[in-house]
């Protein structure tokens, strides 16, 4: 499939990403809003592209209502000012270098170096006894951090985007699954202890803009 898409209600092109496979039986979708807004279809051998695009307009207000939900994406370019770890920062191709075209994945490694630098920070900050053996950075869609029971904790760099505060919950908040594996009075006890008052707050303003976060990069 070269060069097909999608088109919104609201007049937006989203491109498809078909692959054919042996033994599947029905044509599935998976509408993706990071890092790119796109459609991946999987469909049995030989599905026409009249199939796909009628089972898409079947579909078409679940898929709808997954792009209405989350933010489209913000070009960033040379001199725009963004907002990360809570100051406003204005975007220097020249500090960045390398080929304009390449601003933008510059950038991003970048910040996502300079997140797991302050997520460090914040980790050691907390009770020796819940340190993690390692942290992982991720650019992930349905969660901001997990732990492992082998002691791995990772988080989403886009929290990079969100206040400081914000981020320093969500570090504090897997670090207390070091503790307690689950979301019981007892983790949300700890997360108060390590991460003092207001942790709900913070809790609160990310499941209120957290889609904001993946707007930009």
């Amino acid at each position: 499939m070269k060069n097909e898409s999608f088109k919104l209600s609201d007049g937006e092109e989203v491109p498809l990403v078909s692959v054919h496979r042996r033994g599947l039986r029905n044509i599935s979708i998976r509408p993706k809003t990071n890092p790119k807004r796109e459609i991946y279809v999987s469909s049995p051998i030989w599905t026409s592209m009249s199939a796909i695009r009628e089972f898409l307009e079947q579909k078409r207000r679940w898929i709808e209502k997954i792009y209405a939900a989350a933010p489209k994406k913000v070009k960033i370019r040379d001199g725009d000012v963004i907002c990360v770890f809570g100051k406003n920062t204005t975007v220097c191709a020249r500090t960045l270098g390398g080929a304009p075209e390449f601003l933008e994945r510059r950038l991003r490694d970048k910040i996502k170096a300079e997140f797991l630098k302050r997520v460090r920070e914040i980790v050691v900050t907390a009770p020796i006894n819940l340190h993690p053996k390692k942290i992982a950075v991720h650019d992930t869609i349905s969660r901001w951090g997990s732990c492992s029971s082998t002691g791995t904790v990772s988080f989403s760099w886009r929290l990079a985007f969100a206040p400081p505060e914000v981020m320093r919950y969500v570090v504090m908040h897997e670090l207390a699954h070091r503790k307690h594996m689950d979301h019981s009075p007892k983790f949300w006890a700890a997360v108060g202890e390590i991460y003092g008052p207001g942790y709900e707050r913070a809790k609160r303003w990310l499941s209120q803009h957290g889609a904001e976060l993946h707007k930009y990069l």
